[in-house]
């Protein structure tokens, strides 16, 4: 029995509801027969011997006789006041809602009437009229009610709905007739949601189709028909638009709430952007009509794209940390096809090709980011990775390893090619970086050929202030890897290197053995670890960075410049000297200054002697002689021959050459990386 009670229980509800109905039916019928016995004892009670055909047709002609007929009788007013009422009974049980607007209007314009005459016509008192008006007022609230619960009615739509909605306004209840028209969409909508979430459409892109029709067809039907009822009103308008406006705000919530926050979650931007612009999509269709609600969409979809941008950013430093864990370090051509459809020449580690290739991947969502004012911050983005990118290769640098718990290890680059390779891969990775921003920010920047999109991007940038600041910003970031290195560089040959660690001693002892030192100067091992270190750095960057000379001849400079700014603020090798410059003898001084025009005479045949290498040169000799004059020595006769100390410099610099290349089994004059000595000589 409980079974077959659970099983039945929909047919028993359906049927009470139906009983139910046929209850007020069967009322409203006995009021009518009520209303009809009436109207026949009225009937009797005149006397009247017409037949009942011909009587009802005279009732017929007396409801609806000119109400301006002057020459109408008391009596047959008396009459048409009693039966009015009853008549609009029978109308709105038949819900013929039109006759009955029609029969109203005529009884209110019957009780203003009677109201001006003042009690001219004698058949009807004051209270008549007043009851009759009161009638009236009922029955124009039982009219007005009836057509508030068909207009609440889900079924009740299209040319029934503004049918209803238009009586409403006839009978003064416009502001509510609108409201209540806005709500009959809102709760229709809401039902088809409802469905359309019960069926199954979870799809991201499909189900933001689906719920972006109902919502943007509901508001422009809404649209079409506050215009086709009300028209042009201001106030009716205002309303749309903020109702409008409310359910858009519902809209990008249940799109948010079923699409947005998964893709947020997931890091996959492209599917929250292809999601954002099908609701924009919709909602751009509303435009036609006045309604600009693509703005309020925006703002309200905004929040979670972002958050969509910022775990696709975590998820490609995840995915690049991942390979630089095992990283080799070594720059390769990626086997892959570029991006843009032609295969690239580019060398860059393993985990520089991924990164740009993800990169890349992001930058081409541009467009989308634009329409929903995202595109500001696109260029931060590549930057805010590219420096965490960069933070990953300093961490693959000698020393600069910290270990953090809950951090993926890098892989360290011990030798000198790795780390140089470390170099060149930030480098090509800016050009790559600002060439991918030009190309997809920049109408007319993507290009089928390599040399010819090179040249594209070159004039692009050079017009164009943002790429501008994205290439300094980026290249502030391959600074600091510079900066990073040459201070490992620097450290590990003054401090680490015990044999070749620069202290004033070193000069302090020069005098004493003043014969040996004259006759065959040579660097200190501190400046001849130098020398080493800027040839060996210039020989391997010829075919780590080959074609990068300016990259090599930068970092060179660099180097050079990190050197020189460490000696100047050494503490072991200033400190002594200017707390007792009496010990520094005249053969010290010169030793010194021999050193720094030697490291003068290799950079400048590497060719990475700047001009701030160069002033720096010459404020630490003119530091040292300063030291020497305090002292209280004579610095005149103590300072070398500048033709002696010239030749010097120069032989040793050509022996440390042909004992550099004869260890490294290369002829010294058939290496083009380092200018020969001769021609320095002959510049100078």
């Amino acid at each position: 029995m409980r079974k077959n009670a659970y099983e039945n229980y929909g047919v028993f509800i359906r049927t009470s509801q139906e009983i139910s109905d046929i209850e007020v039916e069967v009322t409203t019928m006995n009021n009518m027969l009520r209303s009809q016995t009436d109207l026949i004892r009225t009937l009797a009670g005149s006397g009247a011997s017409l037949p009942l055909a011909e009587s009802t047709e005279r009732l017929s002609r007396d409801y609806f006789k000119d109400d301006d007929d002057d020459d109408e009788e008391p009596t047959d007013l008396a009459k048409r006041i009693e039966l009015l009422p009853d008549s609009l009974d029978v109308l709105l049980t038949e819900r013929r809602v039109d006759d009955a607007l029609a029969l109203l209007e005529e009884g209110e314009a019957l009780a203003v009437r009677l109201s001006k005459a003042n009690g001219g016509v004698e058949s009807v008192n004051r209270d008549a009229v007043r009851q009759f008006e009161e009638n009236l007022s009922e029955r124009k609230s039982g009219l007005v009610v009836y057509l508030v619960d068909a207009v609440r009615q889900l079924t009740f739509r299209g040319s029934e709905l503004r049918h209803a909605i238009a009586a409403l306004d006839k009978l003064g209840d416009g502001s509510r007739a609108h409201t209540l028209l806005l709500q009959s969409h809102e709760e229709r909508l809401k039902r088809n949601m409802n469905q359309l979430r019960q069926g199954g459409a979870s799809y991201g892109g499909v189900y933001t189709t689906a719920v972006s029709q109902l919502v943007f067809s509901a508001i422009a039907q809404a649209s079409r028909d506050s215009v086709a009822v009300f028209g042009e009103v201001p106030s009716y308008a205002s309303e749309l638009v903020l109702w409008a406006t409310e359910v858009t705000e519902m809209c990008a919530s249940v799109i948010t709430r079923n699409v947005l926050l998964s893709s947020a979650a997931s890091g996959s931007l492209r599917a929250a952007l292809e999601c954002v612009q099908i609701a924009l999509g919709h909602c751009a269709l509303l435009e036609e009509r006045g309604l600009t609600l693509c703005p309020t969409l925006t703002k309200l979809l905004r929040p979670s794209v972002e958050q969509a941008l910022q775990a696709t950013l975590a998820s490609i430093l995840e995915d690049v940390g991942s390979l630089a864990a095992n990283d080799n370090w070594t720059l390769d051509v990626s086997p892959q096809r570029g991006s843009r459809g032609f295969m690239s020449n580019l060398r860059l580690t393993t985990s520089g090709h991924r990164f740009l290739s993800l990169v890349q991947d992001f930058l081409e969502d541009y467009p989308a980011l634009v329409s929903i004012q995202l595109g500001q911050g696109v260029l931060d983005c590549v930057v805010e990775i590219f420096e965490q990118y960069v933070q990953l290769l300093v961490k693959a640098l000698p020393g600069q390893e910290v270990e953090e718990e809950g951090k993926r290890k890098v892989r360290i680059a011990a030798s000198e090619d790795q780390q140089l390779s470390l170099l060149g891969n930030a480098a090509a990775l800016v050009d790559e970086l600002v060439g991918g921003a030009a190309s997809t920010i920049l109408p007319g920047g993507t290009q089928s050929s390599g040399d010819l999109r090179v040249s594209r991007t070159s004039s692009l940038t050079a017009r164009s202030p943002e790429l501008k600041d994205l290439r300094r910003q980026l290249q502030l970031h391959v600074e600091t890897l510079k900066l990073n290195l040459c201070n490992g560089i620097i450290i590990s040959l003054c401090y680490d290197d015990y044999e070749s660690k620069l202290s004033a001693t070193t000069y302090f002892q020069i005098d004493s053995d003043v014969p040996t030192w004259h006759e065959n100067p040579t660097p200190t091992p501190l400046f001849q670890s130098i020398f080493q270190k800027l040839v060996s750095m210039h020989q391997v960057a010829g075919h780590v960075l080959a074609g990068k000379d300016r990259v090599t001849q930068l970092f060179l400079i660099r180097l050079t410049e990190t050197f020189v700014k460490d000696l100047s603020t050494n503490p072991e090798l200033w400190c002594p000297i200017e707390e007792d410059p009496g010990s520094l003898g005249p053969f010290g001084l010169q030793q010194f200054l021999f050193d720094m025009q030697f490291l003068t005479v290799v950079a400048r045949n590497l060719r990475c002697l700047s001009r701030t290498v160069f002033q720096a040169i010459s404020q630490e000799e003119e530091r040292m002689k300063e030291a020497y004059k305090i002292g209280g020595a004579e610095l005149t006769s103590a300072l070398p021959d500048p033709a002696w100390l010239e030749a010097a410099v120069f032989d040793n610099f050509d022996h440390l050459m042909d004992q550099w290349f004869g260890l490294s089994g290369v002829a010294p004059r058939d290496v083009s990386d380092v200018q020969s000595v001769s021609s320095t000589r002959s510049n100078d």
